[in-house]
């Protein structure tokens, strides 16, 4: 024996109902026996509901709801049913819903409305559906029976919740079925949900789960081979897809985790009405009526081995938490028992419950609904503790979420916990409160609404690492550099997911006249077209608040620009446990009270602030001194070449050539800024030294960088670019004589940036031929570092230190550590 049953969004429709018969009709193909639950069609019961209340206040309108709810049930019956056999059914249907019209009409008159006659109201659902789909089924020729639940499941008289007398509900189902089964082509039998009744004959309700409870029932009592539960999903989810586009579905599970995730918002089944088929042990499938060939999720006493430590996670979205504190409550018996005991008097339901070893406090989750009730409840039941100061005032907390990662591997891992508070963390999400069981297979924490979809994302990718970690990206400027990067992380998108189980998402991106922002991503093939045509003009401001509005998990700002106006958001980007990448140096060279105030905030919130390519593009000179610093070593002395401009300048500067033509042809081949002056007067290799030197420990000020200007004055107040080229052929002798006087001494000229004893300094000085500046050829940077351990023979790097491929694939460096960082 098969129990089937089908939710609401089964047998919500025609083609659904069409799919459902299908699967009833291959069952008995294959021989096999099977008895059939249905829920009322998806969304009956709300409005059956609604319209109870309506009848109450007096309102009219609810006789439009009811000939909504027929005309439904008589839109499937034209479709379903041929013509000839249609008026039959039209009539049946037509007879129950003159029973609910009478019964409306009395709530009406009396403005009442029992929790008896509640339960009546709503069992109208579930015995329209199977009335339907019973001569649905019979009309394609496969026998079938309708079974009016209330006739074989008898509960007592707690309406809206009923419990059921199992001996005389299981002698009632074994009398039927075996009047009915003991015959060839038996009809299958097609049972009411959710319903039962008194020994009275009064209706009942079934409560929460109704509907697999009454599968289980019956399970139980026919001692069924497995019963298939058929909803809209593949079986249970490791998380609600509809919040974590990343999940994926659990093969098997044991009965233990599916009751600790369903209590925990998994809405897939409701195990607590499934016990009676728990104790039997009958294994419950979950299946897809609208993906009937996935082998969905089978629930058991035992599941297969996994590869993943937690089996899956899920939450509840809205709760508010109780706090009831004091230290009157240290060492004193009873508190808990008192506490817990109104509550259960009061029929309240607890979701979570934490205490604090010292006993001073203790937090319980709630729905926010009734929070306020609670609050009066406990006030009064703790009002003389609370007059003596023996408990504090009953705080509640409102819009918080619970999230709870479950599965039977966590009894045997170690970790599980840091873990957890370690991905949080890392995101920003706070704890509010932790719940962990004494069977080790749930770790429960309560969080700020806000950051429920974030935490969930984030946990998900952590402890599921086969799907790849996610690192959301905003992108600020398209530029040279920026588009460079948009490059280079599409041809290694492929690798880093599959190979680093890394997914770099770019979600935003902006440039000085659009913005795009998609939280599902933006196609890097078509980046361009897509800022075009969907971007906004564009607005920083707009921007960031969207990013932080967004609260994505492990995300990233880019900023690819040299503007000092963007380097104002960082603090609040960090602030909201956003990391920040850029080659920008404006941030780090500004006053040093606002670098340590950025340092500080990455710090504080457990986020990255990376810039390896303010100094040297894509060279590992500040990730070096970071090193060092890390491991203890002091600097002495750092001299270096830190622009590529002038390193082209002197390394093509010689005898023959003026001066002014070397320029010329350095910004020809694009090396310098449009106005060459911006790159000869040393501003930019001030910012770098500047830099370094605070990455090294010493807190410099811009102003305490001494630069000695390469240009004479009459070159630097030149009015135009022109004018300056004029004027550089003009002094073309003064360049001309540093040069012979270098090459006399077999020396060569070099624009040095130093720093030592705590002072830095940068012009033009002469190198000789044993000095690690000597060989230094085209445009290349070059940084020499004096410590400690590095005394006798100083550590030397050397490389390209401009250009946009190498100042993109720094930048990018950094991005993927941040990944690295968050595994």
């Amino acid at each position: 024996m098969q129990v089937l049953k089908f939710g609401g969004t089964s047998v919500g429709t025609v083609e659904s109902i069409k799919q459902v018969i299908q699967i009833i009709d291959n069952h008995r193909q294959n021989g096999d026996q099977i008895t059939v639950v249905f829920s009322a069609m998806g969304g009956i019961t709300n409005q059956l509901i609604e319209i109870g209340r309506m009848a109450t206040t007096g309102e009219t309108d609810y006789m439009e709801l009811v000939r909504r709810i027929e005309d439904r049930h008589f839109n499937v019956i034209k479709a379903l049913i041929p013509v000839k056999e249609q008026s039959k059914v039209f009539a049946h249907i037509r007879g129950i819903i003159n029973e609910l019209e009478d019964l409306l009409r009395g709530v009406s008159l009396i403005r009442e409305l029992t929790l008896r006659t509640h339960d009546l109201i709503t069992s109208f659902g579930e015995r329209l559906s199977t009335t339907v789909i019973t001569e649905c089924v019979k009309s394609r020729g496969i026998p079938a029976q309708f079974c009016d639940a209330r006739t074989i499941i008898k509960t007592n008289a707690q309406f809206g919740q009923a419990e059921v007398n199992y001996n005389l509900t299981n002698q009632l189902i074994l009398e039927h079925f075996a009047k009915t089964n003991d015959r060839a082509g038996a009809p299958v039998q097609m049972v009411t949900g959710f319903i039962g009744s008194t020994e009275k004959n009064e209706t009942t309700t079934l409560g929460r789960g109704g509907s697999d409870y009454t599968a289980s029932i019956l399970g139980a009592a026919l001692n069924a081979d497995i019963i298939d539960i058929w909803t809209d999903v593949d079986g249970m989810m490791t998380a609600d897809p509809r919040k974590v586009p990343n999940a994926f579905n659990i093969p098997t599970i044991t009965y233990a985790e599916a009751m600790e995730l369903s209590h925990f918002g998994a809405k897939v089944i409701y195990p607590p009405s499934l016990q009676p088929a728990f104790a039997r042990n009958i294994p419950i499938r979950v299946l897809n009526t609208f993906n009937p060939t996935h082998s969905g999720t089978v629930v058991s006493r035992t599941a297969e081995r996994r590869q993943y430590t937690i089996t899956g996670i899920s939450s509840i979205d809205d709760i508010a938490l109780v706090n009831v504190q004091g230290s009157g409550m240290i060492g004193v018996a009873g508190v808990s028992a008192k506490l817990f005991g109104v509550l259960a008097a009061h029929k309240i339901s607890v979701i979570l419950i934490s205490q604090a070893s010292s006993e001073h406090s203790i937090c319980f989750a709630i729905d926010p609904r009734g929070a306020e009730n609670v609050k009066t409840i406990l006030d009064d039941e703790f009002a003389t503790e609370i007059a003596h100061g023996h408990i504090d005032n009953i705080v509640i907390e409102r819009d918080l979420s619970v999230i709870a990662t479950v599965g039977e591997g966590m009894k045997k891992s170690s970790g599980i916990a840091g873990k957890l508070f370690s991905v949080l963390g890392k995101n920003g999400v706070n704890i509010v409160a932790v719940a962990q069981g004494s069977s080790e297979i749930n770790i429960s924490v309560v969080i700020n609404k806000n950051n429920l979809s974030k935490a969930l994302n984030s946990l998900h990718n952590i402890f599921f690492q086969s799907e790849a970690r996610v690192l959301n990206l905003y992108l600020v400027g398209t530029g040279l550099i920026g588009k460079t990067l948009l490059k280079q992380i599409f041809n290694q998108f492929e690798f880093l997911r599959t190979e680093k189980l890394l997914k770099v998402c770019v979600v935003g991106m902006t440039n000085t006249k659009k913005m795009l922002l998609d939280p599902k991503g933006i196609a890097l093939d078509e980046w361009r077209e897509r800022l075009l045509t969907e971007g906004v003009t564009t607005s920083l401001p707009a921007f960031v608040e969207k990013i932080q509005d967004y609260n994505l998990p492990n995300s990233v700002f880019i900023d690819c620009t040299s503007d000092k106006d963007i380097v104002q958001f960082y603090e609040s980007l960090l602030d909201a446990n956003i990391s920040v990448v850029t080659p920008n140096k404006v941030a780090n060279s500004g006053p040093y009270a606002e670098y340590r105030r950025l340092q500080r905030t990455a710090l504080n919130r457990g986020v990255k602030f990376l810039y390896e390519t303010n100094v040297g593009a894509g060279l590992p000179i500040i990730n070096t001194v970071q090193g060092l610093m890390t491991a203890g070593d002091r600097f002495l002395k750092i001299e270096a070449i830190l622009s590529g401009t002038l390193s082209f300048i002197f390394n093509t500067f010689r005898p023959g050539i003026s001066f002014a033509d070397v320029v010329r042809e350095a910004k020809e081949k694009g090396y310098t800024e449009p106005d060459p002056r911006d790159d000869l007067s040393g501003l930019d290799v001030a910012r770098k030294i500047l830099i370094l030197a605070r990455e090294a420990g010493f807190p410099l000020e811009p102003e305490d960088v001494t630069i000695t200007n390469l240009l004479p004055q009459s070159c630097l107040d030149a009015p135009t670019i022109p004018a300056f080229f004029e004027e550089l052929e003009r002094n073309n002798a003064y360049f001309e004589n540093l040069l012979v006087e270098a090459e006399s001494k077999s020396e060569k000229l070099r624009f040095v940036a130093i720093f030592e004893n705590n002072k830095a300094t940068i012009g033009l000085r002469p190198v000789g031929i044993d000095h690690p500046f000597y060989q230094l050829t085209g445009a290349d940077n070059i940084v020499s570092f004096t410590t400690e351990r590095y005394k006798e023979r100083p550590l030397v790097i050397k490389g390209p230190g401009a250009g946009a491929e190498v100042t993109a694939s720094g930048v990018f460096a950094d991005v993927v550590s941040i990944g690295s960082y968050l595994a």
